[in-house]
């Protein structure tokens, strides 16, 4: 018996499920969509049923995407009740298997390690699978697929590649198997990991698939793609060394926040400017309510229609603080010296990196301590009330401008929805 056999579990079409399941609708047999209709029909839909992919219609289009002759609903997205779904759907699996078994991927996925239920139960891998997957559907409705794998990868290349076409809906792969049926798969992007930029990288090589990167010399491979190329080289051959139980043991050597916002239209440089201090409260109060110091700070702009490449900047600060008032100061240096201000703005982006404990502050001897302490004791005050009465109970006067969008996105989850 292998030491590890692992199941990724994934929920179809989950958001449109949802959505199918509350309505009484069958999503094998419903046209659904989950869109804002209301902000046209460049509206990227989140899912589509199977229903409708059954008629050719790609996931994670625009809804002038469809074609006119298809009669559908569009479903609002309502992400507090997918992730109501998805908490149940975790408190199935909980009735099966330990936590310290389930890495949680995504709001609609997750991996298992199985290998210690598989003698429990008296059962194999994929008997296993059918009593999760139906355990699910007893529960809420919602269909699943499964792959299985002796490692990580192999489970999930297994859910995305061969489970589909699986009459069951679960694909099983070892790293013979994975040779026969997945080395020679095209695009290669269908492959957990490799992006169309990789791809690209990959091209120049005459590489279209995982049989042309395991025949690649492995030093052409690390001049190319550094150390990544290990994780390359190992998928390849069908090989993932890493465990549930070391991910769930990982610790970053380093902390970060980051913060971007695609803003709702065109906004000029001086507009988008107050969403700039919008999103540098949010995330200083952030900092505040971590207990946490920032050591520097990243900026980057993005205009619209792609007229420009991103612009933007970092700086390293003299002392690691959680001072709005200095936080704000060196953003709005960056923001003035690397943004094209006659350039329709429609992204921006913020990352407070190298963070260290509260106890790690320091300050120059021209700090004036007491407007410091005056400063955190507000911005204590502010947690109090944001955490009691809600996010938009207290906010800055600029969230109260029509440029303003702290308001609208503090009732969303996830840029979307929050019902």
């Amino acid at each position: 018996m292998e030491s590890h056999i692992y199941l990724c579990i994934d929920l179809k079409s989950f958001y449109a499920s949802v959505e199918c399941v509350s309505r009484g609708l069958d999503p094998f047999q419903t046209n659904l969509v989950v869109a804002d209709a209301s902000r046209g029909k460049g509206a990227i839909c989140l899912a589509i049923t199977p229903a409708m992919k059954a008629l050719g219609i790609r996931n994670r289009c625009r809804l002038f995407e469809i074609p006119p002759d298809v009669d559908y609903i569009a479903a609002k997205p309502r992400m507090r009740l997918y992730m109501q779904t998805s908490a149940e759907i975790y408190a199935v699996y909980l009735r099966h298997v330990s936590p310290q078994d389930i890495y949680v991927y995504s709001i609609d996925e997750c991996f298992i390690d199985a290998a210690p239920y598989l003698q429990l139960y008296r059962t194999t891998p994929v008997a296993l699978a059918k009593r999760l997957m139906q355990a699910v559907f007893d529960a809420t409705g919602i269909c699943a697929t499964a792959g299985i794998g002796t490692n990580l990868f192999l489970a999930k290349v297994a859910l995305d590649i061969t489970a589909k076409h699986s009459p069951d809906h679960i694909g099983v792969l070892d790293e013979d198997s994975f040779r026969k049926t997945v080395w020679f798969h095209r695009p290669i992007t269908d492959i957990w990991n490799i992006g169309r930029g990789t791809a690209r990288r990959l091209e120049k090589f005459g590489v279209r698939d995982l049989h042309g990167v395991a025949m690649l010399p492995e030093d052409c491979l690390f001049r190319e793609f550094g150390v990544n190329a290990r994780f390359l080289i190992d998928h390849a051959n069908g090989r993932e060394p890493c465990t549930i139980a070391e991910i769930q043991a990982y610790q970053a050597k380093s902390l970060s926040f980051s913060n971007s916002q695609i803003l709702f239209s065109d906004y000029t440089a001086q507009d988008a400017f107050t969403v700039l201090r919008e999103m540098i409260d949010a995330q200083t109060l952030r900092l505040v309510e971590a207990g946490m110091v920032a050591g520097s700070l990243s900026l980057s702009v993005g205009y619209s229609k792609d007229v420009l490449p991103p612009s933007g900047g970092s700086r390293t600060l003299e002392v690691h603080t959680d001072s709005y008032r200095k936080i704000m100061a060196v953003f709005t240096e960056l923001y003035e010296r690397t943004t094209h201000m006659e350039k329709p703005v429609r992204k921006l982006s913020v990352a407070f990196a190298d963070l260290k404990p509260k106890a790690a502050a320091t300050f120059s001897l021209f700090d004036d301590l007491a407007a410091q302490q005056k400063e955190a004791s507000l911005q204590q005050a502010r947690i109090l009330i944001k955490n009691k009465y809600g996010k938009n109970a207290l906010l800055r006067g600029v969230s109260y401008t029509e440029a303003g969008t702290a308001r609208l996105r503090n009732t969303l989850i996830g840029g979307h929805n929050g019902e």
